[in-house]
């Protein structure tokens, strides 16, 4: 295969591939064995082997190809100019009309460092083995910054653990101030601000004690927190829209249709699983554990290949409601975007996995909406057995508490904070039913709705019951 025919080989090409490439030693075959990136009719990247090395190969096809090919070569050599741990570029091409390539040393058995933070995450914050990988994570991106280089896009996945040492990937985001100059401290917080906007909220108070790790490794500046704290807010804000308008579009992490006859959007690694979901939903419904029929919803329990899932059908119910939903998006597609606003924001909620709007010409109609299953018991019958004493479980109160403070803290009402729309899984209380779910632009449009929230949160029990003294006395509320 010519590499120009890699731009049409859409986001699976079938593998192993062979593609002609030359260098200065003569022309030789790439077989590309494994595809770890696909940026479909842009950018290959994967593993393969080159003259019986193995070797990790960065393929650039179409338009801009010669533009990539150019960014990706430049930041290779700064960071090896500058002395470091990056991997060895052993060749590398760019022919007019066919792409650019890349192939460096692969380097076998490596971690990334998101991996490694995927494993340690769950642990309470800042627990000895989140602070080794977020260490190595520092101490690496203050050498670089040390040389006078930043990596715009920065994150865990371009850190590579291997033989004990730590190797700074992807060329392409790689910029210089001045070349063997530390860098000047507001690059310094703007980039480090794009590596903690991509860790849990939770690890924010914790965030000084991290950054002893940089300045052990780079000491030039004084970093101010609260200069920091703006670079982090700022950013996390920009990460938060661009993944919710991931979640409507073709993307890496998306499938998505749109056409006059609907829109569909599903979690690329779940596609196989939910396809033949939308396209049975009707039935599955109907076969399913029924929660709620008739109206404006659907709900019920479905079972795919031994996996409960919840399926939601909106439903229209006549011609007159029908005028004022087929206009606007639907509640399903509300409920699909306010999930991912929730998860992106560590708020737990059962995991949106596809939705369906079903259109006529362009105007919508019926919509469906999966999601995984929460199998705890829900607020009402988990604090049944204390309307009278108040004596709530300590783990569940505490919960219930950090639950309002993350709702506070992210401006987000929800709608319907009746007892059955919180349910008590992995040790915290996970919200459904989003389709009233607003994050406020502003504190005075969401105090109040928090205080609506808060009063709803309470009715679930009788006034005059200990329990709902108790955690009127103990909730949240908004400061004046």
């Amino acid at each position: 295969m010519r590499l120009s025919e890699l731009k049409d080989a859409g986001r699976h090409p079938d593998l192993p591939l062979n593609i002609s490439l030359a260098d200065a030693a003569g022309s030789a075959e790439l077989q590309l064995l494994s595809l770890l990136r696909v940026l479909p009719g842009q950018r290959y990247v994967g593993a393969g082997i080159w003259r019986g090395k193995p070797v990790l190969a960065k393929l650039l096809v179409g338009s801009s190809a010669a533009r990539h090919f150019q960014r990706e070569l430049d930041g290779a050599r700064l960071l090896a100019a500058q002395g470091l741990t990056t991997p060895l570029l052993l060749a590398d091409g760019l022919r007019e009309g066919e792409g650019g390539w890349l192939l460096f040393e692969f380097l076998e058995n490596a971690q990334s460092l998101a991996d490694a933070w995927a494993e340690v995450e769950a642990l309470p914050p800042l627990a000895d083995e989140q602070q080794q990988v977020l260490g190595e994570a520092l101490a690496a991106v203050a050498h670089m910054h040390a040389k006078g280089l930043w990596q715009e896009d920065l994150h865990l996945d371009n850190l590579l653990r291997h033989n004990g040492s730590l190797y700074l990937i992807d060329g392409a985001g790689i910029k210089a101030e001045t070349l063997g100059k530390p860098l000047s401290r507001p690059l310094v917080l703007q980039n480090l601000g794009v590596l903690f906007a991509q860790l849990p909220k939770r690890l924010e108070p914790f965030i000084e004690e991290l950054l002893v790790h940089y300045l052990l490794a780079n000491g030039e500046h004084a970093l101010p927190l609260e200069a920091l704290q703006k670079q982090i807010d700022k950013v996390r804000n920009w990460r938060l829209k661009d993944y919710l308008e991931k979640a409507g579009r073709e993307c890496t992490l998306f499938s998505v249709e749109r056409s006059l006859s609907g829109l569909r959007s599903i979690r690329r690694s779940e596609l196989a699983a939910m396809l033949p979901v939308l396209e049975q939903a009707d039935t599955l419904i109907d076969q399913g554990h029924l929660y709620k029929t008739g109206g404006a919803a659907s709900v019920a329990r479905i079972d795919v290949d031994g996996r409960p899932l919840v399926l939601k059908r909106y439903n229209i119910k006549n011609t007159a409601h029908w005028f004022k939903r087929f206009w606007r998006p639907s509640r399903a597609w509300h409920s699909w975007i306010e999930g991912h606003r929730l998860e992106f924001l560590g708020i737990a909620t059962p995991r949106p996995l596809a939705v369906l709007e079903q259109r006529v010409m362009g105007l919508r109609s019926r919509a469906y909406l999966v999601t995984e299953y929460a199998n705890g018991p829900d607020l009402i019958e988990s604090f049944a057995p204390y309307i009278d004493s108040g004596e709530v479980p300590e783990a569940q109160l505490q919960a219930l508490q950090a639950l309002l403070q993350q709702l506070i803290n992210a401006r987000i009402s929800h709608g319907d904070m009746k007892g059955h729309n919180l349910f008590w899984q992995d040790g915290q209380w996970s919200l459904i039913d989003l389709d009233a779910m607003c994050q406020h632009a502003t504190q005075l449009s969401f105090a109040p709705a928090f205080a609506r929230d808060r009063a709803r949160l309470l009715r679930n029990w009788p006034s005059s019951s200990a329990l709902h003294q108790q955690l009127d006395q103990l909730l949240p509320r908004l400061s004046a």
